[in-house]
């Protein structure tokens, strides 16, 4: 994957602060955007899409798809009705498995934004644009987040603007 130099790097000291900021995140994405999260088993991916759907107004629930690979949900995008496709690739194995998902259907999509675990699933099928969020354990309930745009430019002003938002008069603000 490509390392971007606009980036966001946060520590998260519990669930709902990881769903908080995935949250954050989700109110500022638009149609046609993709977001990669990149982490281990229990390093809080489906936590963070969570708040992605929370963010975008989804109103059931977002759990893993993991066993069903996609899962698309009714949301809110910019404040117009739209659509969150979440993928889970850890159960493929190669270009023929995402050929049988539509993978390519999901990729930037039109009416909506579109969400993908385990992103090293799908090779060279990755488009040039994407924010990729990685994620760390580090304890039992803290994790660390690294948000980056790629290319970096691409979303580097509402990183920015997510990072002064983060920073803000909170409390229990992530830490960055």
């Amino acid at each position: 994957m490509i390392r971007a130099r606009s980036s966001l790097d946060l520590i998260s000291h519990s669930p709902e602060q990881t769903r908080e900021i995935g949250a954050r995140l989700g109110r500022k994405l638009r149609r046609g955007d993709l977001v990669l999260l990149h982490g281990d088993l229990g390093a809080g991916k489906t936590t963070f899409a969570q708040g992605i759907g929370r963010g975008l107004v989804v109103r059931d629930v977002v759990q893993s798809p993991t066993f069903a690979l996609v899962h698309e949900h009714d949301a809110e995008i910019a404040g117009e009705p739209g659509r969150l496709y979440h993928l889970d690739l850890y159960r493929l194995d190669g270009e023929s498995d995402l050929t049988s998902i539509g993978f390519d259907d999901y990729v930037l999509p039109e009416d909506g934004v579109s969400l993908i675990e385990w992103p090293c699933h799908a090779g060279g099928r990755l488009p040039d644009r994407y924010l990729l969020v990685r994620l760390e354990h580090l304890d039992q309930e803290k994790r660390r987040l690294v948000i980056e745009s790629v290319p970096a430019e691409s979303a580097a002003a509402w990183l920015a603007d997510l990072r002064r938002e983060l920073a803000g008069g909170d409390e229990r603000r992530p830490a960055r």
